[in-house]
């Protein structure tokens, strides 16, 4: 199984190090109601269920200081910031029973700085499925700031999600064994001992989400979103999403199309591709990725590490995933494994700026010291440096498989396999549809079907050396939303406006904050 190449989240590129978020059944971290909130009233702890009447009228935020918004390093600072504010919103948990069970939506805001001039609301999703947009935000605003003059920015863990009944998998000991699993089944009884450990995970879920995994699809964090734009006060959405946020406001689109106000999908998911299709093209996008990062290295006589040219580079990395597949290489009283150690290079690829530390990690471990690459797929995995884990992969796979009703047999699992491996030795697997297929809770194809008919324009942006996300989906989704403008960015790294490129910056700003739609075949060289 390839976790890896299933996770499509901007959030390690935003943050630097994926680590953040409290343990659901905490406190929110709300203090005081914030008096200058536009929206008042009383809401229940983060991460709680209730049951619709009970305190915390529906449709309003108690807006407080943000107590629990962790760090890039996953620690909580000792002084709050005081430019942050937090609160949760009651959505219903299953929307067929709007007078049912609820939970609570976990938000943050960050006021715009030019008050005088503010537009609104400016709502994130980062990526994932999965990934904290509570602790995200926080950590990734300045990369916004442009923005911030003019808007509130917005964010949220979705439902599923950390704070807001984030899904949990008994404990650190489950995850340890998931996120370590090797990568490439060989044997029957390889395929055999993946199933085992997936399945002891699915059901590690089951015990202790139950409850709500049959709730945390894509369709249902949309219209929570809708719920938020209410409660924000908005007679229209203005919308960022990132990687799978992509599809978020895709499928927000598709439901609500008369509610989009200014939207941006950036680094694009195509929802409507098969499980083992996405298996495949990701396989190559992060193929794609790794050859330019190889290419990169030896461009200079003697200034690769890791080999003299690609193909001795190449084989090194080979040899070494080979070596550590066979005997796991020590790290302290912790083991990295080959899975470990493929996530560790992926991880690394999502980002221009991180390929120097995927040569220092690949040259330290070749010397048989994993540390580098073992924190590299730490950050990733969401593990926090006291051993516990943040739900970024726990709530992935609740919300992906939520979101395809899709169960592949174990044929189909191998032929998918085959495939993938033939576009990269390195990168190939037989995909999520390997977990799916143990998981505990029956999918939906709603999240698949996207138009968006009748709503405001909708700017795509897709980058050419995106790995995650690769550039194909971009037109693809543009042309089902029938709204779409599509802008393209000549670039690497997931996630085109974060990487810095001022033609991006210039486009997306011209939009969001003036209503500018860019021109039809607009193209931004990275700069």
């Amino acid at each position: 199984m390839r976790k890896v190449l299933a996770v499509a989240t901007a959030a390690t590129v935003l943050s630097g190090l994926l680590t953040a978020c409290s343990d659901p059944a905490r406190n929110s971290g709300l203090g005081p109601a914030d008096p200058s909130s536009p929206a008042g009233g009383t809401a229940a702890p983060s991460g709680t269920t209730g049951t619709a009447g009970e305190t915390g009228a529906a449709g309003r935020i108690a807006w407080g200081p943000c107590t629990d918004v962790r760090g890039p390093n996953g620690q909580v600072p000792a002084k709050p910031d005081a430019t942050l504010r937090c609160g949760s919103l009651r959505v219903p948990l299953d929307y067929a029973k709007p007078g049912g069970e609820t939970l609570d939506i976990a938000m943050i805001r960050i006021p715009a700085t030019d008050q005088a001039r503010r537009i609104g609301s400016l709502v994130f999703n980062f990526g994932g499925p999965g990934a904290s947009g509570v602790d995200t935000m926080a950590q990734a605003a300045k990369a916004f700031s442009s923005l911030n003059t003019r808007y509130d920015l917005v964010s949220f863990d979705p439902r599923g999600v950390e704070r807001s009944s984030g899904v949990r998998c008994d404990g650190e000991h489950v995850m340890d064994r998931y996120t370590s699993m090797n990568t490439i089944a060989v044997t029957q009884a390889d395929w055999d001992r993946q199933e085992r450990i997936i399945k002891d995970f699915a059901t590690a879920c089951q015990r202790t989400s139950g409850k709500v995994l049959p709730y945390v699809g894509t369709v249902n964090a949309a219209r929570d979103m809708d719920r938020m734009r209410e409660a924000l006060g908005e007679p229209k959405l203005n919308y960022f999403g990132i990687s799978y946020g992509t599809q978020l406001g895709a499928v927000y689109a598709t439901q609500f199309p008369r509610n989009v106000g200014r939207f941006v999908l950036d680094a694009p998911l195509d929802p409507s591709v098969s499980t083992s299709r996405r298996t495949v093209v990701q396989s190559a996008g992060f193929q794609h990725a790794y050859e330019d990062f190889l290419k990169d290295c030896v461009k200079g006589p003697g200034r690769c590490d890791i080999g003299a040219d690609r193909t001795i580079a190449n084989k090194n990395v080979e040899k070494f995933m080979g070596d550590v597949e066979d005997k796991p290489l020590k790290v302290g009283p912790r083991e990295l494994t080959q899975g470990l150690a493929n996530t560790g290079v992926a991880a690394a690829l999502y980002s221009k700026l991180t390929w120097p530390l995927l040569e220092q990690g690949l040259n330290m471990a070749f010397n048989d010291d994993g540390r580098l690459l073992l924190n590299l797929a730490d950050n990733y995995n969401g593990r926090l440096p006291d051993g516990s884990y943040t739900t970024l992969m726990s709530s992935f796979p609740a919300i992906s498989c939520a979101d395809t009703a899709e169960r592949p047999d174990l044929a189909q699992l191998k032929r998918t396999q085959q495939e993938a491996l033939k576009v990269s030795p390195l990168f190939g697997s037989a995909g999520m549809g390997l977990i799916c297929s143990s998981w505990p809770v029956k999918g939906s194809n709603e999240a698949r079907k996207v138009n968006a008919a009748g709503s405001a324009p909708i700017v795509v942006i897709g980058g050419t050396g995106d790995p995650a996300t690769p550039y194909e989906w971009a037109p693809k989704l543009t042309e089902q939303l029938g709204t779409g403008v599509l802008v393209t960015y000549k670039g690497e790294g997931h996630g085109a406006y974060i990487s810095g490129d001022q033609c991006v910056k210039k486009v997306t700003d011209k939009y969001l904050i003036e209503g500018e739609v860019p021109a039809k075949g607009t193209t931004c060289a990275a700069s």
